[in-house]
């Protein structure tokens, strides 16, 4: 069996993916909040969308593959696949948006949570484990069943609890305390996992492994990075630009913000529409002329 290491670049891995998992869970709670408070259905689901990336694919993926960059078998290069991490994403995205529009219509209620929770755990260990399978070393890889299980215990756990805030807290300071809770949640299955790892190299493969160094990972991971942070704040601002033009129902506020209907952005609009609305002048009669 070869030797590991799993903190290659010391502190620096665990604390940039503990605070990875920390921002993502932040504003993925932030989202579930304003979910509550949507009166559509469609807005709602914008918002839980919104909390889904944020979770999924910050808090989870990304926190993953950061801890992942720490990795290191000195016996043999590490190499990983693309399309394989790309499909680790997409697990951790569904299996937190599933979970999030299960709790986030209707009644809230534990036995609906549980459900959600083990639906979403399963996930995250697809992600997880799917991740792994897309890491290519000069040997098999292989694993320890018992805490294997325990990483399970740990996923569908950090799972329930996560969607059970998301129904539930309001305002920074208890989001900032769920999210230190679920960062510190994510980072526990992540290492579970990674601890139930071994490797054994085979001398004839350890030369042959194909895929991307780890360190040549880090441009594609900063791009997605950037991309769901832009994409996250941009789709919340036009969700919050929308609900302050609008009463939550697809109608337009009265007052400071009213705007005629068709077009709110339009002057032209607004000047027609003033003119249709003021009433016209009385017209006066006509005199009728009189003899003499």
């Amino acid at each position: 069996m070869a030797e590991v290491h799993h903190f290659t670049y010391g502190a620096f891995n665990p604390v940039a993916a503990f605070l990875l998992a920390f921002l993502g869970s932040f504003f993925g709670l932030l989202s579930t909040s304003r979910a509550r408070d949507a009166r559509t259905r469609s807005r709602r689901n914008r918002w839980l969308l919104i909390a889904a990336f944020a979770i999924g694919g910050g808090a989870i993926w990304l926190m993953h593959f950061t801890a992942m960059l720490g990795f290191e078998v000195p016996t043999s290069p590490v190499r990983f696949d693309i399309p394989r991490t790309v499909l680790s994403l997409g697990c951790s995205v569904v299996a937190v948006g599933t979970g999030l529009l299960m709790v986030g219509h209707g009644r809230r209620s534990l036995p609906k949570v549980l459900m959600a929770g083990v639906l979403t755990g399963g996930g995250v260990l697809a992600m997880h484990y799917t991740g792994m399978l897309a890491m290519h070393v000069g040997g098999e890889i292989r694993y320890n069943l018992a805490l294997v299980a325990a990483s399970a215990v740990i996923a569908v756990v950090a799972a329930t609890v996560a969607l059970w805030f998301t129904v539930s807290v309001r305002g920074y300071v208890p989001i900032g305390g769920a999210a230190v809770i679920m960062a510190i949640a994510v980072n526990g299955m992540h290492y579970t996992g990674m601890a139930a790892l071994s490797v054994h190299i085979d001398p004839a493969a350890s030369t042959a492994t194909n895929g991307f160094r780890p360190l040549a990972m880090i441009v594609p991971i900063t791009l997605i990075t950037a991309a769901t942070i832009v994409g996250v704040a941009l789709s919340g601002l036009q969700a919050m630009t929308e609900e302050e033009f609008t009463d939550g129902v697809g109608t337009p506020k009265r007052g400071v913000h009213a705007e005629p209907a068709g077009n709110p952005w339009s002057l032209k609009q607004a000047t027609i529409a003033t003119a249709v609305r003021r009433p016209s002048p009385t017209p006066v009669p006509a005199r009728t002329p009189t003899n003499g």
